[in-house]
């Protein structure tokens, strides 16, 4: 076979590996331990030995795409930021390391929730924005047909605006979206108001059995995330938004809150901006990433 294309999604937890063929039809995955707290060469080393095992023979891979977690570089594949699950991943060179243990496949990569909408994108759609809520809040836009990365820490980091409240923040301020709509936020929310300490799904599990104080996490949790994206909408004139990643597993909770703060707040057209769940779930940001190597930008 020639042509074969490899998506890979680097996270805090696990690396997944897609192998798509020519036309973008999955043929195949394996995922394992991401290694992220051994450092950069480690991370590479287990991406490449999960492309090697769907794709032997490097030389039928036309290219290697990846969404790594952190901020990305889009013009070198340098990972410039990363959150506190990694160690050693800031500076890593990704494009050159990552083709240099594949014999010299071109690679290319991309933030990890742009890579995640790039994989949600529906035909024809010029204008979305993608939020990924896991255990941080991340944010991703295409606008007139590409990706938008603006400068610095790079555009779309909807988790990183907004005061909606007193709740400190992962990076260091107060009141951000993702200090109440990221998993970690709503386990410490939950924990300030009732002391017991649950992780986010078992939170969830307890607001849909009847738990008001999980109810109300939730509610906030939703109604500031719609209020985002009106937010982020308005202002770029994008009237679609998806959503994905663990956190949007409990969007019986989190729809209601959602749409209310949409309706609070429509677009100039007088309708809200419409919302849709991700389809492709886990392997989202690895299809994605696939996708780069047929020249997304």
């Amino acid at each position: 076979m020639t042509g074969l294309r490899a998506g890979v999604d680097i996270g805090g937890s696990k690396t997944l590996v897609v192998v798509c063929d020519a036309d973008g039809r999955e043929l195949g995955s394996a995922s394992a331990p991401s290694e992220a707290r051994r450092g950069g060469a480690a991370i590479l080393d287990r991406a490449a030995e999960l492309i090697s095992s769907l794709a032997p023979q490097h030389e039928t891979l036309a290219g290697v795409g990846v969404g790594a977690a952190g901020v990305v570089d889009p013009l070198t594949g340098t990972v410039v930021v990363t959150g506190d699950s990694f160690d050693g991943w800031a500076g890593t060179p990704v494009n050159a390391e990552l083709s240099q243990r594949l014999g010299g496949v071109p690679v290319r990569t991309e933030n990890d929730v742009n890579a995640f909408l790039l994989g949600e994108l529906l035909p024809g759609e010029e204008h979305v924005l993608g939020v990924a809520l896991g255990t941080g809040v991340g944010g991703a836009l295409f606008v007139d047909g590409r990706l938008l990365h603006g400068g610095g820490t790079g555009a779309g980091e909807i988790g990183h605006v907004g005061q909606y409240g007193n709740q400190p923040c992962t990076c260091g301020q107060i009141g951000h979206l993702e200090a109440y709509a990221s998993g970690r936020s709503l386990a410490r929310r939950y924990t300030e108001a009732t002391g017991q300490e649950l992780p986010a799904e078992a939170v969830a599990a307890s607001a849909l059995a009847g738990d008001p104080a999980a109810q109300a996490v939730f509610a906030d949790a939703g109604r500031f995330l719609g209020q985002a994206i009106a937010h982020a909408a308005g202002l770029l004139g994008l009237a679609t938004c998806v959503v994905g990643g663990s956190v949007a597993r409990s969007w019986a909770l989190l729809e209601k809150p959602l749409q209310a703060a949409l309706e609070e707040q429509p677009l100039l057209s007088g309708a809200p901006v419409t919302v849709r769940l991700s389809r492709n779930g886990a392997k989202a940001v690895a299809l994605g990433a696939a996708g780069l190597t047929a020249g997304i930008r």
